[in-house]
């Protein structure tokens, strides 16, 4: 993103229950960064949940005084998501949003980063989080062990989990958004529940997964000192529900993950067919050759079906894609028998180690097997992905 170009809007979404006695302090708190911000027309969405404390009437007779003051009134408590969701398409739609901030009324999230979060975004960044856990960043001081070691160790868990350092603070609600990351994200989180603040970790993911690039700006972050707080002991558990469930419907969709289920499936049909054959067939080699082959068959049916699902091949296709998919396991075979071959000729056949307490001895015949069978199974995923089912 180029430097902001004159009056580009920014509409910070405020969402509100029970909020009466800080609404009036945090539209002040932030109408005096407003008039610090020249290259910006600011507004202020406050999204209530229809409160029963008579948040909305505050936030009309705020509206009537400050013409940046908008309220969207939500006829039930829909939840965090569920106000995100609307205040986002309606700052885009009705307010014609170049710039989104998602902000807390109770200020724990500090207004005087705001400009900060801007620069970010004129630099490049399309997301920006407030965060608490990078340098300059901070929880308060006197919050107990076990909210610093939820809040901590909860941020922690959810970066193993993804896999990704890079982003410190994952569940932090302080952020600023440019308009096209609102216009590609929420529609792809419609008709998904969110529980409370599993909002922001799957809007995070989604917007990491479109490759938008995400920067961060540290936080201080500031307990409520009106109100009373919406987090309990459910808020980090069911971020972490939410995450493990994610992550293992990711995994599950993984093709690499899918191509090891079916292999090892098919490593079971052949072993059972292999028992099954026998007692019918005098001959030991073609009960093996038959075993295999039913595997073979197995693996295709479940390759076309479930790790190839989206390059489904056609009826027509079939046929000829069988006959390469046969050509290409038995490449694999043969990668198998060649490793074995040349270890067993060049290097040679000893002992290796013993495993402790075990003492099983492992040898390098073995570690020939492994090597044959890793190369055979980066082969298959190759063939199949590049040659059976190519991607058109």
């Amino acid at each position: 993103m180029s430097p902001a170009s004159p009056l580009s809007k920014v509409v910070i979404i405020i969402p509100t229950y029970n909020e009466a006695g800080n609404v009036k302090a945090v539209t002040q708190a932030l109408h005096k960064i407003f008039k610090q911000l020249k290259s910006y027309s600011c507004q202020i969405l406050f999204v209530d949940d229809n409160s029963p404390d008579g948040t909305s009437k505050i936030v009309s007779s705020l509206a009537r005084r400050h013409p940046f003051v908008h309220l969207l009134l939500n006829k039930r408590k829909g939840g965090l998501g569920h106000a995100y969701k609307k205040g986002m398409l309606y700052a885009l739609d009705r307010m014609k949003a170049d710039i989104i901030f998602e902000f807390d009324a109770d200020l724990s999230h500090d207004p005087t980063k705001i400009p900060a979060m801007l620069v970010k975004l004129e630099q490049g960044a399309d997301l920006v989080l407030g965060s608490r856990y990078i340098p300059g960043g901070s929880i308060p001081e006197h919050w107990g062990f076990h909210r610093k070691f939820l809040s901590v160790g909860g941020n922690l868990f959810i970066q193993f989990i993804m896999l990704n350092r890079a982003i410190r603070d994952w569940t932090t609600g302080y952020r600023a958004i440019k308009r096209q990351v609102v216009e590609i994200i929420v529609p792809e989180l419609r008709g998904q529940r969110f529980s409370g603040y599993t909002w922001q970790i799957g809007f995070l993911i989604k917007t990491i997964q479109r490759g938008y690039k995400v920067a961060e700006v540290p936080l201080n972050f500031r307990d409520r000192t009106i109100g009373k707080s919406k987090l309990g002991p459910e808020y980090i558990i069911n971020n972490l529900l939410f995450i493990m469930r994610l992550r293992m419907r990711d995994l599950f969709n993984n093709r690499i993950f899918k191509f090891a289920m079916v292999g090892g499936f098919g490593a079971l049909v052949q072993f059972t067919f292999l028992y099954l054959y026998r007692l019918v067939i005098p001959s030991y080699q073609l009960a093996i050759f038959l075993s295999i082959e039913t595997a073979i068959i197995s693996n295709f049916i479940w390759s076309n079906l479930w790790t190839f699902a989206d390059r489904k091949l056609k009826p027509a296709q079939i046929p000829g894609k069988f006959l390469q998919f046969n050509l290409a396991s038995a490449g694999s075979i043969l990668i198998q028998q060649a490793v074995a071959f040349l270890g067993e000729n060049f290097i040679g056949l000893f002992p290796l180690f013993t495993v402790p307490l075990i003492g099983l001895g492992v040898d390098t015949g073995v570690m020939f097997a492994v090597v044959g069978i890793l190369i055979g199974m980066f082969w298959n995923f190759f063939a199949y992905s590049r040659i059976v089912w190519r991607k058109k």
